[in-house]
């Protein structure tokens, strides 16, 4: 039998359509009504998703029927139909839409085709069965450009698209809303994004079901609109705004004018292409969430305002906390002003935008907290900011994301229920923002009866990092949904960052429309067949590994990627423990890996060590089965991505193991060991560069280029390169003796970052310990810190050029890499445990 036919049977027998239904569905069910009246006419909807299928098939553009249907026939829930429609077409009509022409009768005057419907409640819904069909009967996989892009070549020609099953196949979402975004994602990763980049998200938005997007772009200049109604000058906001790549966090008040001042030019066109991506995603039936006032305002208020209550808020991660960049100001939530200016920045996107979804995020306490516990003050908080919105929108609900819950200790039970209880139920929609590990839900009573979104948090800044929890992702929504008195409403993906994994987001996505558990197993082995487009045994076997190694981590850490390349030590060489982890796992008589053995030291460090939750040799290996079955798969870009990933991650958990052996070296007064061993990291470095340039999706030069296309001149160029190589280096505040607190937060794998930044930044540092060797004297930290600081300043005004295309033979170059550093490891290890 072959694969497709066995993704077939898994169709047909694992996907469930029953209905169901939670208490915060019934909660919010007033507002689905509403946008429900208010959704894009069925023609704009249509339009929208027949332009989606152009862009991402445009050779089976005419082997779809696409129709928008009500959600009564889907049992009052919203859902996706695919099914096979007869059809006609008279010679010479040429009204007739074209679809997959499985030709049933012919005769001189007319031709019976078989249709492919696809029928939904929204254009989105459509989508997703379009996916859906895509994936579970052609057997092909659409991820982001830089992560392989989409696996269309599996799908049939037209004309010989298989047929579904004769009843059709009806897939209804179990909660309403799927959600997408962090409230940092829009400078991590969409900071330099045009409207090219920007329409295909929204398309890949739509494809994987979601349906509840922020919508961030832009609101800097419909703030300058408002501040300018209170008597805030437009000078006075050069001090407000953060640069381009830091807006997230000037938005949330964590720090002002770093990266900044924004030119005009800036806010004007960010403004008009907020205005297109609000137009794409209401077209296609989005509900798009627009951001409300969180208290957050700029200095010069409070003297316009001198009565106000406005209080600064302490230091957020700055040096010496210099007041230039930390230290913002909060106007109080129960100060009359505060509902004014929320009211007017409401109605100021009103009036620019024509519209709204009703839907408003407002994270006013998230790493701000409140200065008192007393929980009438709290509520009189809450009670004041939704005030705010509902004053210009008397329909509007306030969504909050819910990281406070889990990471501030401030946020006791009584606290939790005096914010949640403070606007009316069904106002307020939480998300369960790292439901994946920490769920809220379970340990606060369903949020103490609130609509809540669970939510998969997953990455951190943007790093490149192979992790994931596969099976809590492929399960706690459905445990979270079908719990007892359930308040959930939604399933979410919050990542900070995007284009990497796309394996997790995959999975993320489709629980948009699961109702039981997902057989992660089974779903893997499906996975790799659709990924690369075929069946290759080795890269099944390799997935299954993967599987249950990098993509089940249960330590219940968060990963945070501190490789040592990438989040080099700032700390004397001596203070650095080397009891390294050590994990081995054994298999059980169904096959399932379990956990054997774990010695771990905790370690005194003033660093974060790298996280190691896998058996490397078990990772090795399974990179060893990639590399055989690259004969079968080096055409396909999906697998050239994957193939360089896995090689950077065994590479990079090698280049950990060789810095501690080099400090053990320096430990033990080896000079010689610790030259040699620092000259293979640095050569290992340096190769690694070569290998991510392989791939479009590991290069610097796309970021940095992006930013200075958005540029109208050589100064905003310079401007804008700052921020692009500030963000993903020493990120925010430096002396020239002490490094940023949030140093290297934002790291990335990616070509010309390595050789241009890292490599050096990490031979200065062996050059000391050298040094101190040679000299017989301790570790000159002062010293290492000042070349490195330099280093980095003068690195991030820099201008030279980096690719922004790939060059390079990913199989070959990852063979040789593998042979070079791998191969042996990899089998001492195997025999080691």
């Amino acid at each position: 039998m072959d694969s497709i036919s066995l993704i077939f049977i898994f169709c047909v027998f694992c996907f469930s359509i029953a209905n169901s239904s939670t208490l915060g569905i019934n909660y919010v069910s007033p507002l689905l009504e509403i946008q429900e009246r208010e959704r894009a006419p069925s023609s704009v909807q249509l339009t929208a998703a027949y332009d989606v299928l152009n862009r991402l098939i445009p050779s089976h553009f005419s082997s779809f029927q696409f129709l928008i249907i009500l959600k009564e026939y889907c049992g009052g829930e919203f859902c996706f139909n695919i099914s096979n429609l007869p059809g006609s077409a008279q010679d010479g009509s040429p009204e007739i839409i074209f679809t997959d022409q499985l030709l049933l009768e012919a005769g001189d005057d007319e031709v019976v085709l078989m249709l492919r419907r696809i029928s939904g409640t929204t254009a989105v819904d459509i989508l997703s069965g379009l996916h859906w069909y895509l994936k579970y009967w052609c057997g092909a996989h659409i991820s982001w450009s830089k992560t392989g892009g989409a696996q269309l070549a599996s799908v049939p020609d037209p004309g010989s698209l298989p047929a579904v099953q004769d009843a059709g196949v009806v897939v209804k979402r179990p909660v309403p809303w799927s959600y997408y975004q962090n409230a940092v994602t829009s400078s991590y990763t969409f900071a330099w994004w045009d409207w090219e980049r920007w329409e295909k998200e929204i398309d890949w938005m739509a494809l994987q079901g979601i349906n509840l997007p922020l919508a961030f772009t832009g609101q800097e200049a419909i703030w300058q609109k408002v501040f300018k109604n209170f008597n805030i000058s437009t000078s006075s906001l050069d001090d407000f705004f953060g640069g381009p790549a830091f807006l997230a966090w000037s938005r949330m008040g964590n720090l002002h004018k770093w990266g900044g001042p924004l030119p005009q030019s800036w806010l004007d066109q960010q403004l008009i292409l907020q205005k297109k991506i609000l137009a794409r995603m209401y077209e296609l039936g989005m509900t798009p969430v627009l951001p409300a006032f969180s208290g957050n305002v700029p200095a010069a208020l409070k003297h316009v305002f001198p009565s106000a209550k406005i209080s600064r808020l302490g230091n957020w991660f700055t040096v010496n906390s210099d007041p230039r960049w930390c230290c913002t100001y909060l106007l109080d939530a129960t100060d009359p002003l505060f509902v004014k200016i929320g009211k007017a920045f409401i109605e100021q996107q009103l009036k620019e935008y024509g519209r709204s979804s009703h839907i408003y995020n407002c994270d006013t306490f998230d790493e701000n907290t409140p200065p008192v516990d007393d929980p009438e003050y709290i509520s009189s908080l809450g009670a004041t900011i939704f005030e705010g919105m509902q004053r210009a929108d008397s329909d509007a609900v306030w969504l909050m994301q819910g990281w406070l819950f889990t990471y501030d200790p401030f946020w006791r039970p009584t606290q939790m229920k005096a914010l949640l209880h403070s606007v009316p139920l069904g106002k307020l929609i939480v998300l369960d923002l790292y439901a994946e590990v920490k769920p809220i839900w379970a340990t606060s009573k369903q949020f103490y009866g609130t609509p809540y979104i669970w939510c998969m948090l997953h990455n951190f800044a943007g790093n490149i990092e192979m992790y994931g929890v596969l099976d809590a992702v492929g399960s706690g929504p459905v445990e979270a949904r079908i719990s007892d008195n359930s308040t959930m409403v939604g399933v979410g993906i919050s990542m900070e960052g995007i284009e990497q994994n796309p394996v997790v987001y995959d999975l993320m996505s489709e629980m948009a429309f699961q109702h039981r558990p997902v057989d992660g197993k089974a779903w893997i082995d499906l996975y790799s067949r659709r990924r690369y487009g075929r069946f290759v045994q080795p890269m099944q076997d390799a997935w299954n590994i993967l599987y249950h190694t990098i993509y089940n981590c249960t330590d219940g850490a968060y990963d945070k990627n501190r490789d040592v390349i990438v989040a080099f030590p700032d700390v004397d060489p001596k203070s650095i423990s080397t009891q390294q982890t050590v994990l081995n796992y054994t298999h059980d008589q169904y096959g399932k890996l379990y956990l054997r053995r774990a010695t771990l030291e905790e370690p005194n460090d003033s660093y974060d060590k790298p996280h190691l939750w896998y058996s490397t040799s078990d990772v090795i290996h399974a990179l060893k089965l990639f590399l055989e079955s690259g004969y079968q798969l080096s055409d396909s870009s999906t697998y050239r991505y994957d193939l360089i990933d896995l090689t950077r991650q065994a590479l990079a958990k090698y280049a950990n193991k060789l810095f501690l052996d080099a400090i053990d070296a320096y430990k033990l007064d080896d000079l010689h060991a610790v030259a040699h061993l620092s000259q293979k990291f640095l050569g290992l470095v340096e190769d690694m560069d070569i290998l991510l340039g392989c791939h479009d999706g590991f290069l610097l030069g796309p970021w940095i280029e992006s930013a200075k296309k958005l540029a109208q001149d050589e100064d905003q160029k310079r401007q804008f390169e700052w921020n692009a190589r500030t963000q993903i280096t020493m990120w925010f505040d430096n002396t020239v003796e002490e490094a940023s607190l949030l140093r290297d937060y934002g790291n990335k794998y990616w070509s010309g970052l390595l050789r241009d930044y890292y490599g050096p930044r990490a031979a200065v540092y062996f050059k000391y310990m050298i040094e101190s060797l040679e000299g017989g004297h301790g570790f000159n930290l002062r010293a290492w810190r000042r070349e490195w600081i330099k280093l980095t300043n003068s690195w991030q005004s820099s201008r030279n050029v980096f690719p922004v295309e790939s060059t390079g033979d990913a199989l070959n170059v990852s063979q040789w890499l593998f042979e070079k550093y791998l191969q042996d490891l990899g089998s001492h290890d195997q025999q080691a445990s």
